[in-house]
């Protein structure tokens, strides 16, 4: 895929219009967003860039109201879509539309199962295979700043021009050792939607600390969880900034009833204690009525368990060793962990697809 560097900062349909134009013969489209997060709970989305086989359109997602007739091509099923590390890309483009575009090829995965390293970055990326030392000064730029400067928009232009560059080689190497399969397995998951939306009553698991709390704290701790995130969703708002977690432990921990003994565990700003305060006792009081339940258990294992984890993590080592792979690509401690505990009837990525035939089947044969 050549790529001569012919790139326009579009700003109006007509503009958009011809760009999409020129989408239209290119097999491979390279895409990747530019967006910041600073005081929203959702990404606002300032530039999309895109390049095709014979130019690279810098869209300015500021400018242009509408973006339909650009997502309508980026979704067309007649071109892959390629991305380095499409998770944050993926998020905006669900919320946009509610689904991921299809099909998809991640120089992030590929760069893994060839063996470049585990979540290796773009620029490190392109080092690799390219040689060329990105300029990383640019990197906390705040896209939605306007007018953006030349600097700013060569970088922008950068980041799907050489990911365009490096796709061929990745694609026929993985090719050559049977991999494509693998990388478009891993897409496909990559590529449910639901991974990018957190329902309020999920938001828990974001809780890190949630396990050193007995089950009535959990109980509290998952109800203020859910209202945070249903609030921060609401307001579109960072949900620190509704309730930062160490307040939500305390609270939980503590448990006040009265304006006053909230008031009194010095635990929240201000500002969020005459915003929310009620709420929060409300939601306190709910929770104490309901009944308990433990959702986090300390990852601690009796010493079978620990001996079986070893026995599984042994196993993983040698089959990434053979693959030339990570062993957490192949399985990280998570599942390992929910093997020992749930045996086969674990629900874990490497006991399914291609995981299952390289790794997976052999751990099954380990459970008892």
């Amino acid at each position: 895929m050549s790529h001569p560097s012919s790139s326009a900062l579009i700003r109006d349909p007509e503009s958009l219009a011809r760009a999409i134009e020129t989408w239209s013969a290119s097999p491979v489209l390279a895409v990747d967003t530019e967006f910041v997060r600073v005081d929203t709970y959702y990404p606002k989305l300032c530039l999309i860039q895109v390049r095709s086989e014979t130019a690279t359109a810098l869209i300015d997602t500021i400018a242009l109201t509408d973006l339909g007739p650009a997502l309508d091509a980026l979704y067309a099923g007649a071109h892959l879509k390629l991305f380095h590390a499409a998770g944050q890309d993926l998020e905006i483009l669900v919320r946009l539309r509610g689904a991921c575009p299809q099909p998809l090829f991640d120089t992030q995965i590929a760069a893994t199962l060839l063996g470049l390293g585990e979540q290796i970055g773009y620029a490190g990326l392109i080092e690799k295979r390219l040689g060329v030392t990105l300029d990383k000064s640019l990197s906390r730029t705040d896209w939605s700043r306007r007018p953006l400067t030349a600097a700013e928009l060569a970088y922008a232009a950068a980041d799907v021009e050489h990911l365009a560059e490096i796709f061929p080689a990745l694609q026929a190497e993985l090719a050559q050792r049977g991999r494509l399969s693998w990388l478009a397995e891993d897409c496909a998951r990559l590529c449910d939607p639901a991974a990018y939306v957190t329902r309020p009553q999920d938001a828990w698991q974001r809780l890190r600390g949630l396990a050193r709390l007995d089950a009535r704290e959990q109980t509290v701790a998952v109800a203020l969880a859910t209202w945070r995130e249903t609030v921060a969703q609401q307001r579109d708002r960072p949900r620190k900034w509704i309730l930062d977690d160490e307040p939500l432990y305390r609270l939980a921990q503590r448990r006040p009833q009265t304006a006053g003994e909230l008031a009194a565990l010095d635990v929240l700003p201000a500002k969020t204690l005459a915003r929310h305060g009620e709420a929060l006792l409300a939601v306190i009081r709910d929770a104490q009525a309901a009944p308990a339940r433990l959702y986090a258990r300390d990852d601690e294992l009796d010493g079978a368990g620990k001996a079986r984890l070893k026995t599984l993590q042994s196993a993983v080592q040698d089959a990434a060793g053979r693959l030339g792979v990570p062993a957490s690509f192949l399985a990280p401690r998570a599942e390992l962990l929910r093997l020992v505990r749930e045996g086969g009837d674990a629900h874990v990525t490497v006991l399914s697809g291609w995981r299952r035939e390289v790794c997976g089947h052999r751990l099954l044969d380990l459970l008892p």
